[in-house]
């Protein structure tokens, strides 16, 4: 045994999803994420599912899309594990196709009721569905988080019950809910990291995307 490298995490697995020239930018029209686009001289959908198993990523498998799809071919439980990733503004982003909230394991955990501005009492409780009942946020729709027309980040709307989450730190504009943003990596053919960001005007060729369940620290 090597006691001087500690053992590698399943969930620390790296997943291919395919060549970036395959993702259209979705930033292009005030479409959802799933329906097709121009791309590649063929038709695309906005985005890509996957299966990713926290107990093993190597067994991710990608869900597909039908042609000309303007929904999600998923939902329900069917959401578990899944990843949605996509292209917005030269940047690739991938997030939980289907949001879950952790909170702590208290014998009681107050939470938001969204139905009023009141607090429900929770007991007990592990893990919390998000306020959509499980819908796939692959029917969301990116846009420009701005201030006074300057771009600050960039977030997805669910038009289930009109939420939304920063792309990039996963908080959403309601309070203590959290959007699970995975860790997304540009490598070329051969699998190796490319360094220094998307730029527009850089040719999609050559090169592949990766995600992975974002590290925790420590």
């Amino acid at each position: 045994m090597n006691y001087f490298w500690p053992p590698t995490r399943p969930d620390a697995q790296w997943v291919s999803v395919g060549p970036l020239a395959q993702f259209p930018d979705v930033a292009a029209d005030d479409g959802n994420l799933i329906q097709p686009r121009a791309c590649d001289a063929k038709s695309q959908p906005g985005c890509r599912i996957l299966v990713v198993p926290k107990s093993d990523p190597s067994h991710s498998a990608e869900i597909a899309i039908p042609a000309g799809a303007a929904t999600s071919p998923s939902e329900g439980q069917d959401l578990r594990d899944q990843v949605v990733v996509f292209r917005y503004r030269d940047k690739v982003h991938a997030v939980d196709h289907v949001s879950t909230w952790f909170i702590s394991s208290r014998s009681e955990t107050r939470v938001p009721s969204f139905s009023s501005t009141l607090l429900t009492v929770v007991p007990n409780p592990l893990l919390q569905q998000c306020p959509h009942n499980a819908y796939p946020l692959s029917n969301g729709t990116p846009f420009d988080i701005e201030d006074f027309g300057v771009v600050l980040s960039a977030g997805l709307t669910c038009p289930k019950h009109g939420w939304s989450f920063d792309l990039f730190t996963g908080q959403s504009d309601r309070g203590l809910y959290k959007l699970p943003v995975w860790e997304v990596q540009l490598r070329d053919v051969h699998g190796n990291p490319l360094s220094g960001s998307l730029r527009g005007n850089d040719p999609p060729d050559g090169k592949t995307v990766w995600v992975r369940r974002r590290q925790k620290i420590g």
